[in-house]
């Protein structure tokens, strides 16, 4: 399989980058790392936060880009955090979301890959994953991994040896890899 490796993934999150690398990979995509704080607006989806990430990636290397966005979407708590995720993360933790959430613990994880090649024009692909919120922390890793458990398995995505193959963020990227990859064969014709 030959490698593409032309696009960039732009993000201040090493930790989100080598998840994706290590996902894309999988589906012939090698994704160039750039570092960076990009500007994030508040708003009520995470469809509107990944495009102007996107615009504002391009902006920054004039070379085509992909960002993520997630969120995590509690039903009971009327889809909060949703798109202040982030934010929620930062500050009051796995601890506080743990303290929200009482009896219903239905949740939804989502990725938002916005992919954007030139000025204005961005084109996005998600995936969910439906799943449940733990009752403590359990596992190591990173954001919101070690209190959500997805649906059909009895452990967190900290917990989960295999989460990258079903993740909301391995199957947003595969949807947008098959995407790409169609895209360069077409244009290589």
């Amino acid at each position: 399989m030959q490698m593409s490796s032309d696009l960039f993934f732009i993000s201040s999150n090493k930790n989100k980058f080598e998840e994706a690398k290590n996902i894309a990979l999988e589906f012939g995509l090698k994704l160039k790392f750039l570092k960076h704080s990009l500007q994030e607006i508040q708003a009520n989806t995470l469809e509107e936060i990944a495009t102007q990430k996107a615009m504002h990636a391009f902006s920054i290397c004039s070379k085509p880009v992909i960002v993520e966005d997630a969120g995590l979407f509690i039903k009971s708590l009327n889809g909060f955090p949703g798109p202040y995720s982030s934010f929620v993360f930062d500050t009051i933790g796995n601890k506080g979301i743990l303290r929200l959430v009482t009896v219903k613990r239905d949740a939804v994880f989502r990725s938002v890959i916005a992919y954007c090649e030139k000025r204005g024009d961005v084109t996005l692909f998600s995936a969910d994953v439906n799943g449940t919120i733990s009752k403590k922390e359990q596992g190591k890793r990173w954001g919101y991994d070690p209190i959500f458990i997805p649906s059909g398995k009895n452990k967190t995505y900290s917990q989960l040896a295999g989460k990258n193959k079903i993740s909301h963020r391995y199957l947003a990227l595969k949807i947008f890899s098959n995407w790409y990859l169609d895209k360069k064969k077409s244009s290589d014709r």
